[in-house]
């Protein structure tokens, strides 16, 4: 399953700049970050182009595969990065209460306020969704 694709400026903290660079690189939307990103070589070419630190492109990189996930998209890709989840496999394999509660506990410290925090039966539709991307 390929899922969705985002122009790459919806990413989450994606400042406008990096998205200049990266349209230099012919990289304008998720999928293509993704396809560029496959090797070492491509993340330090991003990494280097960007003038960013690694880490800051491979949390793009998994903010990016992560929003593969209709239900996830780019709203809630950051939020799953923030709250420990790091692949569409790792997401796959999770408890919908346990992340539930992961995520709860982040936008209560984050935003002091539990009501933000999308539901368990939307963190159970990630996780049935991340399972058809196995």
């Amino acid at each position: 399953m390929q899922g969705k694709n985002w122009p790459i400026a919806q990413l989450p903290r994606f400042h406008e700049q990096a998205r200049l660079h990266l349209e230099q690189l012919g990289i304008t939307t998720t999928q293509q970050l993704l396809l560029k990103a496959q090797t070492p070589q491509g993340k330090e070419q991003i990494a280097q182009q960007l003038d960013e630190k690694p880490q800051q492109v491979s949390k793009w990189i998994i903010m990016a595969d992560l929003a593969r996930i209709p239900s996830v998209g780019c709203q809630y890709c950051g939020l799953l990065l923030h709250g420990g989840i790091s692949s569409i496999a790792q997401l796959s394999q999770m408890s919908p209460q346990k992340l539930h509660q992961q995520i709860l506990r982040l936008h209560v410290k984050l935003f002091q306020r539990r009501d933000y925090c999308p539901s368990v039966a939307m963190v159970q539709t990630w996780i049935q969704q991340a399972k058809q991307f196995q």
